[in-house]
């Protein structure tokens, strides 16, 4: 599932930095170029996804805004060949630690959960072992 497109970062963060993190070729053009976006929204959402996957059904049914903003700090995060500035870092350690706190549960989705396994039955199932030690086997010590 795509969590974040390319018209959904130029509008967060404007066509003149996406020229700049994805014209990379050895003649710059001046323009975005979609195959590298489309690369770093494609690992965007594999990250998002492995995340999700122990407590969510995947793909999500709806869109969630809040994986949207996620996504997007990823995937500009991931277009920087070099060193991110300051504020782009914050943002991706901002992401990712509310990855996994959707992970841990603490923040929760509107969206269908992974049923957890179960016994298929309503109570408890205890199973004892034969006592080793009884009241027979201890005469004289007792």
């Amino acid at each position: 599932m795509t969590y974040v497109t390319l018209s959904d970062l130029a509008a967060r963060y404007g066509e003149s930095l996406l020229v700049s993190l994805t014209d990379r070729g050895e003649i710059a053009l001046g323009t975005i170029q979609a195959e590298v976006v489309d690369r770093a929204v494609a690992d965007t959402g594999a990250v998002i996804e492995g995340y999700l996957s122990g407590r969510y059904a995947l793909p999500l049914a709806a869109p969630q805004p809040l994986l949207t903003d996620v996504a997007a700090a990823i995937a500009v995060w991931k277009l920087h060949m070099f060193a991110p500035d300051p504020k782009i870092e914050a943002d991706y350690k901002g992401a990712m630690a509310t990855l996994r706190e959707i992970a841990a549960g603490t923040i929760r989705l509107a969206a269908a959960g992974v049923e957890a396994a179960g016994t298929g039955t309503s109570g408890a199932l205890v199973t004892d072992r034969e006592r080793p030690f009884t009241a027979e086997n201890l005469k004289g010590f007792i």
